[in-house]
């Protein structure tokens, strides 16, 4: 056993003083804290859309602008909610207070805009008061004294005037043609002093109003052909603005269509807005704690992040292992080792040193995110640390931990015989492919196994060793049932007991043999030998 320790000892220390080792050490945090601030940093990346509109018609120019501001004020409104829940001295006393347990599964968020969805008024009164600054001169004697100042949201389209020279009164169609060269991005427009990209143009002819669709085939039909407003653009991955006029349009047709039909405005709204609330409940709780809380929702979900974690650690660090040994095979330095130890000792000697790596590793990872979750300012921190509160009264943190472990010794001694028979990483990429076509299936199957743990699917694959600790990783927050957990996992050790000694008798031989690697035949003679 100390023979095996001294080797594994050397694993370890050979492989923490790479750079590797270190660089995946930080990246996760990098990356949690990179997550943390990406919406903030991917709005402001995405530039803002300059589009030109003609309307020919007379009819649609002022309820497409005016609707568009109206969204606008709408991304403010929601902006300001979250600042004063952030930066309230009331709302920040109280944090501390917030049970994930009792919590409705409804996010904040969702709830604020359900809210002015379904109570317009809101709206109307923030843009009556002319917007943003009473607002915030209201909220002022609210927040913190050392409350940063709002930051407005800012605006994703701004409409800008027709290029020099090109009439908006001409047919449509050469209106097009003079505009081709600017949506192409072979031109470029000025607006308020500087040159921009013309991103869309929307074109309203003059009889827009005589192709509105009304229930009926030949109305449906109608719309195979280009007729009503013309959207332009190049760019067919960003659909926002199509989607904000198309909207705006429409509801002014159908509210047209209200006053054709001689109805009450307010009281149509009214209807729209009717709902009958819809509460979840979970039979399992106990008796009158029925309703689902935003601790369930975490529960339910967490196990798949779980999952994509036990994906990377085990495959990075049979990785690290496969590396390491086709290097020290072509190196000659196992010749060396050898001379003084059993190809038995070095084999597990690998395997506990590269698994201290791992195990280093992952636990760094959610020290990490324990550490960045407690020391984050704001309401969120304290959200956020009991949301690891929630999970470390689960289950799911002992699972992980007895999957890692005997995912990576099933998948290690797979990677070890592999690299043990091959003399260069190009041989082993091409041994590589079929147990890479099997990691897949638990990536494709991630977010499946969540939405039915216990059905045939995720049933099927438990009893796949292979599989095993992945799936099974996923089910834990669903109570699967008890046959499942511990049958499986007592085939998941005797299987992974009897990969471990295939990998030794290929080791044993293959580690000091050079040449083209064996044959599968000749893997099972040495096996059988």
């Amino acid at each position: 056993m100390r023979t095996v320790y001294l080797v594994a000892m050397r694993e370890f220390l050979e492989n923490a003083a790479t750079k590797g080792f270190w660089i995946g050490i930080l990246l996760f945090p990098l990356m949690i804290l990179a997550s943390l601030y990406a919406t903030r940093f991917l709005e402001k990346a995405t530039p803002t859309r300059q589009f030109v509109l003609v309307d020919q018609s007379g009819e649609l120019e002022k309820v497409i602008v005016e609707g568009l501001e109206r969204e606008h004020q709408g991304q403010v409104l929601e902006a300001l909610i979250g600042y004063s829940q952030k930066h309230s001295k009331i709302l920040q006393a109280s944090v501390a207070d917030i049970d994930l347990e009792k919590m409705p599964a409804e996010g904040i968020e969702e709830h604020v805009k359900r809210l002015l969805e379904s109570n317009p008024e809101v709206l109307d009164g923030f843009i009556a008061k002319s917007g943003l600054q009473p607002a915030l001169d209201e909220l002022k004697p609210l927040l913190k004294d050392d409350a940063p100042a709002f930051e407005e949201p800012r605006r994703r389209f701004v409409r800008v005037d027709l290029p020099a020279g090109v009439r908006a009164d001409q047919d449509v169609d050469d209106l097009v043609k003079e505009l081709r060269s600017y949506l192409k991005g072979d031109s470029s427009l000025e607006h308020e002093g500087r040159k921009v990209e013309l991103f869309a143009a929307i074109l309203i002819p003059k009889d827009v109003l005589a192709h509105v669709q009304r229930p009926g085939l030949k109305s449906l039909l109608a719309n195979l052909q280009r007729q009503g407003i013309q959207y332009w653009a190049s760019n067919l991955a960003d659909k926002d603005l199509k989607s904000s006029v198309e909207r705006v349009v429409n509801d002014e047709i159908r509210r047209r269509e209200f006053l054709g039909q001689k109805l009450d405005i307010d009281k149509v709204r009214a209807v729209q807005a009717t709902r009958v609330p819809f509460a979840s409940l979970n039979p399992k709780k106990a008796e009158g704690k029925e309703e689902v809380s935003i601790a369930d929702v975490i529960r339910q979900w967490a196990p798949v992040g779980f999952v994509y974690l036990l994906w990377i650690a085990i495959f990075t660090i049979s990785q690290m292992l496969l590396n390491n040994t086709i290097e020290e095979k072509s190196n000659r330095i196992i010749e060396v080792l050898l001379s003084s130890i059993t190809p038995g000792e070095l084999m597990m000697g690998k395997l506990a040193g590269i698994a201290a790596v791992g195990l280093t590793v992952t636990g760094s990872w959610i020290l990490s995110l324990v550490l960045i979750l407690k020391l984050r300012a704001g309401p969120e921190s304290q959200f956020a640390v009991r949301l690891f509160e929630v999970l470390q009264t689960s289950n799911l943190l002992p699972a992980f931990c007895v999957y890692f472990l005997l995912g990576y010794l099933l998948y290690a001694g797979i990677f070890l015989a592999i690299g043990s028979v091959c003399n260069t990483l190009k041989e082993a990429q091409n041994m590589m492919g079929p147990v890479m076509m099997i990691l897949i299936v638990p990536l494709f199957t991630m977010m499946f196994i969540p939405k039915d743990p216990n059905g045939t699917l995720a049933t099927v694959l438990t009893w796949i060793p292979l599989y095993t600790p992945f799936i099974m990783m996923n089910r834990a927050a669903a109570d699967p049932p008890w046959f499942d957990m511990i049958g499986s996992l007592i085939l998941l050790v005797l299987f992974t007991a009897f990969v471990l000694w295939m990998s030794g008798r290929i080791f044993r031989i293959g580690i000091l043999r050079t040449g083209q690697p064996p044959k599968l035949l000749e893997l099972l003679r040495w096996i059988k030998a």
